[in-house]
């Protein structure tokens, strides 16, 4: 069972194609290539691309390319949702049932560890949540704050209070309303593995190491092109919303300074500068996980251009 409940594939998938790497690596287009070339489709596994209106902002392949090559999974999500690990391993359990992919070579590729460590090694079983707890905890978050929920799960569950950062909110309540529904601490469950999504020994798993300095000049580039494109009418379109600051869609990276000059609190020069710098930490973070915990069975290449097929 994976993290929502419900079954994964009985037969974990054969001969996948795995691609990670950090934001602006040159994933989407090598996936492109390799797709093109092996009747493939692409299954998003970046928890960013999950959302609808921030097309833009999070860098989710252009409709010219979603007419080259089936995509799946990407926007697919409303931004007033906050979408978990378990809920994605769900949506792709049911997506690679589909009769029409039986014959096709499933692509994989995004930047979070999180959803390739479901797709190989599988998730927690999660207890069912009655709704009445869920908001009940979400409303204290409201009204005390992530730090004293904080101290609060450090009495029910240490292990999982040292992992959880004391301002991440919706982990702090998620901790919390599992222990109260299920009477055991998420950090339990959590040492409950399920069944993989893709059997990790026959799948070709590729990691994208880039050179940094060209990483930060192409994200760079990158996000100048964002603005031009249009990144500006998603803002636009998130702040109609008025959506809890503390959704997962919302810590889109730029998104809340691209708010801020809305509401001219911050110019766009700066806004711009601030955006590129905290997405040069991501990628940095994201290189760093990656390095660390995806084992010598990842092939690691510094340019995308070198995997020819």
């Amino acid at each position: 069972m994976d993290e929502s409940g419900t079954a994964a594939p009985l037969e974990p998938l054969k001969n996948a194609i795995l691609i990670a790497g950090p934001t602006a690596s040159g994933k989407s287009a090598l996936a492109i290539r390799l797709a093109l070339q092996q009747d493939g489709v692409i299954v998003n596994t970046d928890s960013m691309q999950v959302y609808s209106v921030l097309h833009h902002l999070t860098a989710r392949p252009s409709a010219e390319d979603e007419s080259r090559v089936p995509h799946r999974l990407y926007g697919t999500v409303s931004p007033a949702i906050a979408y978990s690990t378990g809920e994605w391993a769900r949506a792709v359990s049911n997506l690679v049932r589909n009769a029409e992919l039986q014959d096709k070579t499933i692509i994989f590729v995004g930047g979070t560890g999180l959803y390739f460590r479901a797709l190989t090694e599988g998730l927690s079983s999660m207890p069912e949540v009655d709704p009445a707890i869920r908001q009940r905890w979400r409303d204290a978050l409201q009204a005390e704050g992530a730090a004293k929920l904080h101290n609060i799960l450090q009495t029910r569950d240490p292990i999982a209070a040292e992992a959880i950062r004391v301002t991440d909110g919706q982990r702090i309540v998620r901790a919390l309303e599992v222990e109260e529904a299920s009477g055991k601490p998420i950090s339990w469950w959590q040492g409950q593995r399920g069944q993989p999504i893709v059997h990790a020994p026959g799948a070709r798993k590729i990691v994208l190491t880039p050179d940094r300095a060209w990483l930060a000049e192409r994200i760079g580039d990158r996000f100048d092109i964002m603005i031009k494109a249009g990144a500006m009418d998603e803002v636009d379109q998130i702040a109609k919303l008025d959506l809890d600051p503390a959704l997962p869609a919302m810590k889109a990276i730029g998104l809340r300074e691209l708010l801020q000059v809305r509401r001219g609190e911050l110019s766009m020069a700066d806004a711009v500068e601030l955006a590129k710098t905290m997405t040069r930490q991501y990628a940095k973070r994201q290189s760093t996980w990656f390095r660390t915990q995806l084992d010598e069975s990842w092939m690691r290449v510094a340019d995308a251009h070198l995997i020819r097929k």
